[in-house]
């Protein structure tokens, strides 16, 4: 099918696939993905699959970038319908993906026997949610002898999501840690805010959900799960939703790191809202934050101007599930031990399911081989392309190959 043609003129934002098979959650190549319009329905572009599951980045319409940084402008986001089919799978939609300027978008598509169709819905600073109600920072811990509480922070392997209120009738998803912030970040805020800004509203989502997760809070209450999907008790999640490669990478980099007030043992509670249709004295403010990075604050600045002076970051003692946590320093060409050993024995791993990473000779030494199979696993992931391993691509090739070797022993 022949390519869309753009105009030069336009505001353009990008947008790649990614397909898997949902059941084993393994790349399914040569896929079609088509690109539809809304309203018409019309085709305008036609990628296939590689042998990684991804599709060539392609570049479409979207408004000026700079809707996305007033508050009070037009619609920032243009919208596109993905149709996706393959060879023993059945057909998918994805509706309603938003494309931002300036900005690559990333969907992820799992195939099955059965369809799941999936509508993305608007981002909660465009949209019409609940606003939250408030509750106490800090939370009161029950005795040690009576429910559990974790002893240290730490990074679970999975959080289980419930899909509406806490009393409502609806799903669970078992989504992966990352996942989850990645997936709640591209829905409370715009990919095409500064980079401090995303960096401070990451770090409260983190430390939001840490705070779930430490005190058990919803586990102590009789219920099944960490944290819910709606805006009135805890954060924006919406399974299937577009994620953004900017957010993404931000999220890879700080998913250990929290805030924490000086004197407390649990992460920072850290509720929000977007400082627009909702105001929240004491908590910080979306579209605070962007102005406050636009007038050049760092995030951790930001954070302060918002929660007080006497709040700091920490990082999380443990990431369950990962069998070594980072080294502490970076790995690249000259590097050897038993680090770089790990990591040529994970990507040969990871290499069984994505072929156009190059198998390795397991020699503890880090030599060009080595830098190029970590630059195509960064090619594959959407990551940073270095040829080294640092604290994000560490995390994520042990967890791609935690996953990988758990489908193994299926």
């Amino acid at each position: 099918m022949k390519a869309m043609e753009v105009n030069v003129n336009e505001s353009l934002g990008s947008l790649q696939a990614e397909v898997y098979d949902r059941t084993v959650a393994r790349p399914v190549a040569n896929a079609s993905v088509k690109i539809r319009m809304p309203n018409t329905g019309n085709v305008i572009e036609e990628l296939f699959t590689d042998s990684s599951g991804r599709t060539p980045t392609v570049q479409l319409p979207a408004p000026p970038e700079e809707y996305s940084l007033e508050e009070s402008g037009p619609k920032p986001y243009s919208e596109y319908d993905l149709y996706i089919s393959a060879d023993g799978y059945s057909d998918e939609t994805i509706s309603d993906v938003q494309i931002f300027a300036g900005s690559t978008a990333l969907q992820r598509v799992y195939m099955g026997r059965e369809q799941n169709d999936i509508t993305v819905p608007p981002p909660t600073l465009w949209g019409d949610y609940p606003e939250k109600i408030p509750e106490e920072e800090v939370k009161e811990l029950p005795p040690e002898t009576g429910f559990v509480v974790l002893d240290n922070v730490s990074v679970p392997e999975i959080i289980v999501v419930h899909d509406g209120t806490p009393n409502s009738n609806a799903p669970n998803y078992y989504v992966p840690y990352k996942e989850y912030i990645k997936n709640v970040a591209s829905s409370e805020i715009y990919s095409t805010w500064p980079t401090e800004a995303i960096k401070a509203n990451v770090l409260a989502i983190n430390s939001f959900t840490l705070n779930r997760v430490f005190t058990e809070w919803y586990r102590n209450r009789g219920y099944d799960f960490t944290i819910t999907s709606s805006t009135r008790y805890d954060q924006s999640f919406s399974y299937g939703r577009t994620i953004y490669e900017s957010i993404s990478n931000i999220v890879d980099e700080l998913f250990t790191t929290y805030i924490k007030r000086e004197g407390q043992r649990q992460p920072l509670f850290a509720q929000y809202c977007d400082g627009r249709e909702v105001q929240c004295p004491g908590w910080m403010t979306q579209w605070g934050s962007a102005a406050l990075a636009e007038d050049g604050l760092r995030a951790i600045e930001i954070l302060r101007y918002f929660y007080g002076s006497d709040v700091y970051l920490d990082a999380a003692q443990k990431v369950t599930g990962i069998p070594l946590s980072y080294p502490g320093e970076v790995l690249t060409i000259g590097s050897s031990g038993n680090n770089v050993r790990t990591i040529q024995r994970q990507l040969n791993s990871i290499a069984g399911t994505y072929y156009a990473i190059p198998k390795l000779r397991v020699d503890g030494i880090y030599g060009e081989g080595t830098s190029e199979a970590v630059r195509e696993f960064q090619r594959i992931f959407n990551m940073p392309v270095t040829g080294s391993v640092d604290f994000a691509t560490w995390y994520e090739i042990s967890e791609i190959y935690v996953a990988i070797e758990g489908l193994a022993e299926l």
